[in-house]
Parts: structure tokens; C-alpha cells; sequence
């Protein structure tokens, strides 16, 4: 389960305080607290295409306070191309240590169905742990490319509709559902790339196979309602991002907050959500 937060907080490393540059380049740091306390950092860059293929590459290192009873680092990486309603992943690939344990996730898929996955170390035969079926690895995405959030139309890309959608996650053991949902409008007054509306969306994780049902974590997550996630518009896109993320633990809140970005181009985000 420490592997799960701790690919928790490779996903949340996404776009917040930045911006697409002319030539679809962004770079962001992060500074991560849990509790109030500061914890480790993570970084990520976002490369898309004029035909909406992307890449992410994101990368995370815990420690802090943690350092005192454990401590990890890792890096992955995700390919894929923008279809309207969401990302097609085509490949992902994950390296982490935890500890004194390691792990690599390798992936590739077409047309939202894995067609070949590896974990090193694999998942243990738990009396408890529900298997992972072929038609779980069907119609599904990979954790990196979750949250980035393309809007269909031409209508108001921070209508309250947008959050009324579902993510299939499949990453590699696991295979949930990030069940998002309209919680509020906030305004965002930043010395940064943005300054105007957020669309603030409630988080619910829904785990569905792979995971060990008797575990108190995975209860503890499915029965979290301290979760949301603000999402602001890029510009000149139908894209949206994460600006803030806040995660209930059972230690306390997990908050991601940009610190440092930088764009090729130097383009900022959206300053109307038109």
C-alpha cells in the first residue's frame, strides 16, 4: 500500500500553476505537504503535438519529515494522443523505490484496451486481493494521463458538467475508477500564470480489482470524501489542468502545490474560461 500512495503522488504531478507554450512544451515543480508539513517535491514535463499526440514525463521524491520512517523516489512516463472526451494511452511506464522495495510497471495499450503489461515485483496471491480480470484492462487509461481533462464542444469549458465524469485507471496491478462530481466555483488571485475561476471537483476512488479488499488503506480511500481537485483552463485549448490537489490521509491532508514552472514559449494559462 505504500506503493499506492506513493503512485498517488506521481499522478497528482500534473500541470497546475503553468502553461502550453507555443510549441505545446511545459515544465512544473511542486512542493508537497502532508499534515502542513513539507514531505518532498515532484516535477513534471507535458509535450503535445499539433495532432494532440502527447508525452508526460513526471517524477516525485518523498522525504521530509517522512524521511524518519520511509522515503521514495521514482519516475513515469505516458504516451498518448488528446481525443475529445479524454486521453488514449498508448504506453506507460513506471520506476519507483520505496524503502527498501522497487518497483517497474511497463504497458502498452491501443484504443483504450492493455495489450501488454508487466509489474516487477508482481501483486502476491492474497486470499483477499480480487484478481484482475481481461475485461478490467478494457476501455481504460493509465494514472499519468487521468487528469489530463479535454473538454468536447465549443460551449464553457468550466461548466459544472465537466466534472461529471469518470476515469477507468488501469496501472499496471491495479484497476479503479476516479469518480469526479461538481463540488464549487473558486476564484484563484495568483502572483503566477493564472488569475480567475477554478472548477472545483469532488474525487471519489472506486477500486474495482487487484487491490486487497480487507485492507484498512483501501477501505480508508474508498470511503474518502476529503478529495477534490481544481481544474483551470490552458490557453489557446479545450484542456483542462489540476491547479491545486487535496488528498485526505489517514495522517492528515495531502496538498500539491506548484513552485517553480517554465514554458518554451512563455505563454500563461487562461485568464476567462471562454
Amino acid at each position: 500500500m505504500k506503493q499506492y500512495f506513493f503512485g498517488l503522488a506521481l499522478l497528482c504531478a500534473l500541470p497546475s500553476e503553468a502553461a502550453l507554450a507555443s510549441d505545446g512544451k511545459v515544465a512544473v515543480r511542486y512542493a508537497m505537504t502532508l499534515a502542513g508539513l513539507p514531505i518532498g517535491s515532484a516535477a513534471l514535463t507535458m509535450n503535445v503535438g499539433d495532432d494532440g499526440a502527447y508525452k508526460l514525463i513526471a517524477s516525485a521524491k518523498i522525504g521530509g519529515i517522512l524521511s524518519l520512517v520511509t522515503d521514495g523516489k521514482g519516475s513515469a512516463t505516458a504516451l498518448g494522443k488528446l481525443s475529445p472526451s479524454q486521453p488514449v494511452s498508448s504506453g506507460y511506464a513506471l520506476n519507483s523505490v520505496s524503502g527498501d522495495k522497487r518497483q517497474t510497471v511497463r504497458m502498452a495499450m491501443s484504443g483504450g484496451t492493455v495489450t501488454q503489461s508487466e509489474i516487477n515485483p508482481e501483486q502476491g496471491a492474497n486470499p483477499d486481493r480480487i484478481p484482475v480480470t481481461e475485461a478490467d484492462k478494457r476501455g481504460v487509461i493509465d494514472p499519468l494521463s487521468a487528469f489530463v481533462i479535454p473538454v468536447s464542444g465549443k460551449g464553457d469549458l468550466l461548466d459544472h458538467g465537466v466534472c461529471q465524469r469518470t476515469l477507468p485507471i488501469f496501472d499496471g496491478g491495479q484497476r479503479y475508477d476516479i469518480k469526479l462530481s461538481f463540488a464549487r466555483m473558486e476564484e484563484i488571485k495568483s502572483r503566477g500564470s493564472y488569475s480567475g475561476p477554478a472548477l472545483v471537483c469532488a474525487v471519489r476512488y472506486v477500486p474495482i480489482s487487484g487491490h486487497r479488499a480487507a485492507r484498512s488503506q483501501v477501505k480508508f480511500m474508498a470511503d474518502n470524501k476529503d478529495m477534490e481537485i481544481w481544474l483551470v483552463p490552458v490557453a489557446g485549448t479545450r484542456v483542462l489542468i489540476p491547479w491545486h490537489i487535496l488528498i485526505g490521509t489517514q495522517v492528515g491532508r495531502l496538498v500539491i502545490e506548484a513552485a517553480k514552472f517554465s514554458t518554451a514559449g512563455g505563454n500563461s494559462l487562461a485568464t476567462t474560461a471562454n
